[in-house]
């Protein structure tokens, strides 16, 4: 059984949304799995996708230079604890 904060999974809905990933249940992605090289098959275009929506959900900026991004985009709980952190809406 996955447990996923409320963030987590509310996050974890706008991923799939924004991915179209038709096939994932939000409610099932493990909040320490890694987002990427993982069971979702994410590479570096879907992370893309994954900072524009949640720079249009949340307010903020995510940038691809950022020095942090490995760790941000970790898993589902790294990147919503940043989100959490740095939201502006």
């Amino acid at each position: 059984m996955v447990t996923q904060t409320a963030a987590e999974h509310e996050l974890a809905v706008l991923i799939v949304d924004a991915l179209n990933l038709e096939t994932v249940d939000p409610s099932q992605i493990e909040p320490n799995a890694p987002l990427f090289g993982g069971d979702l098959g994410l590479d570096s275009i879907d992370a893309l996708e994954i900072a524009l929506a949640v720079s249009k959900r949340y307010g903020l900026q995510l940038r691809s230079d950022h020095p942090d991004n490995q760790r941000i985009f970790s898993s589902l709980h790294a990147l919503s604890e940043y989100v959490e952190r740095e939201r502006t809406v």
